[in-house]
Order: C-alpha cells, then structure tokens, then sequence
C-alpha cells in the first residue's frame, strides 16, 4: 500500500532516492522496480530493517533485479550522507511521530539536491482529529503522534526550510473508518470481530487490487482521505532565504 504516487515523479537510471523511516520498505520496494535507480531505505527500528530485507528479496525473486537498493539503520535526526547527495527523498507517515520535526526537516533537506525532490505524507487532521477524540491511548502510547498537522501549517514548514510545494493529494480513504473503529473499540485489542474483518478486507484489497475498492478509494480520497501527501522541490540556494517575520 503505497501512499505517494511514483507517477508523478520523473524516476530515471541514476536516480538516488532515500526512503526514510522506510518501515517494511513498501516505498523503498516500489522505487527499486526502475531499472538503473539506487534506493536506501532507512528507519530507526531494525526489526523494521529486518521486514524491509525481505520484501526486497522477495520482490527480486519474483520479479528480478532492476534498480540497486540498500537498508540501514538510522535516524532522521543524523543522517549519515553528504549535503546535496540524493535526487528523491520520500518522508511517509514519519514528522507526527518526531518531538523536533523542524530539525527534521532541516537535515532531511540537507541531503537533497537542489533541485531534488521530496515526498512526505502525514495524517490528515480531520480523520486524525477523530481518532484522538475516540481515543487518548492512540495518540499517547510509545512512538505514538504527537501532533496533527492542518495542510497549511505542514507546507509552511517545508517551505520555511527551502522547499516548495509542486503538488497534493489525499489517500487510503478506505483506511480512515478502520481506524476510528480500532479507536472505538481499544487500539490494541485483537478480539473485535468487525474489526478484524475489516483488516481483512483492507488486506484483501492490497493484495489483489480490485476495480470496485481502487475506485471507491479514489472517489472517497477528496472527503476521507487517512494521509495527506505533499510533493515539493528543494529550491536553489541563490533561490531561497529563510522567512523571517518583520520586527517592528
């Protein structure tokens, strides 16, 4: 389950692209599908490395090898690359977790090119707002959110660090009423029948991909949409300079 759309970005042989907090390398896998890309993933959780591991290897068995790839450990906080190293950057469903997400940001802009640029999908605040009101354990819980983004905010802060916004879109619109059931009914608990049968479904969709649910997926998107995804370019540097409000 993919929440950018690779479409919209020009992937071509020599491509660099970082996937950070790669978690189980959904996204690293997708870039890897081009010939002549070299993609890592990266995440803080090394059992996250470990899953990411062998969804790559699976992928190449099945399909072959296309682009190069690689996984580590490590942070967003200290990322171990020169500035200016990689094309593409993919930031999914990462910055709510993050206590100081404008250092975040800062160093994740460091290793872009400029020119380069970057993907970064967060909760949307309405289905979010939800969420936290059905539920304090969801939103409190180790390596739980700790914020909400509204659209505007998020931009201005990419934008204040030498990014602009190219383009939008909401996502996975399927996945909202999941999560405000799973809220409803405890987070955590593995015993709720409709909810369980609602993972399935959501499971069965990623797995196979049916017309109806891509469309309803689609349609719904606009109004329901789990996670909000932005698109921007890392501006040049004689192109930008910080932002600084007016003293007076």
């Amino acid at each position: 389950m993919l929440s950018i759309d690779v479409n919209k970005l020009s992937i071509r042989p020599g491509l660099r692209a970082l996937d950070i907090g790669c978690g189980s390398g959904r996204h690293t896998a997708a870039i890897a599908r081009y010939n002549g890309v070299q993609v890592i993933g990266a995440d803080i959780n090394v059992a996250d490395v470990i899953e990411a591991k062998k969804r790559l290897l699976f992928q190449e068995r099945l399909e072959g090898k296309h682009g190069r790839w690689g996984l580590l450990a490590a942070g967003i906080h200290r990322l171990p690359f020169t500035d200016n190293f990689f094309d593409l950057i993919v930031c999914s469903e990462i910055l709510e977790h993050i206590p100081d997400h404008r250092k975040a940001v800062a160093e994740a802009v460091r290793v872009l090119k400029p020119g380069g640029h970057m993907v970064v999908s967060v909760p949307r605040f309405f289905p979010e707002r939800i969420c936290w009101a059905l539920s304090r354990e969801y939103h409190t819980a180790d390596n739980g959110h700790l914020r909400i983004y509204r659209k505007n905010e998020l931009v201005r802060l990419l934008e204040g660090s030498g990014l602009k916004k190219w383009a939008s879109h909401y996502a996975h619109s399927l996945h909202s009423p999941y999560w405000w059931l799973k809220c409803l009914t405890g987070p955590n608990r593995k015993d709720v029948r409709v909810v369980n049968l609602y993972h399935d479904l959501l499971t069965w969709d990623i797995m196979k991909r049916p017309w109806i649910t891509r469309f309803l997926d689609s349609l719904l998107n606009p109004v329901l949409g789990k996670s909000l995804v932005l698109y921007l370019r890392k501006v040049k540097t004689e192109d930008w300079r910080p932002k600084v409000k007016n003293e007076t």
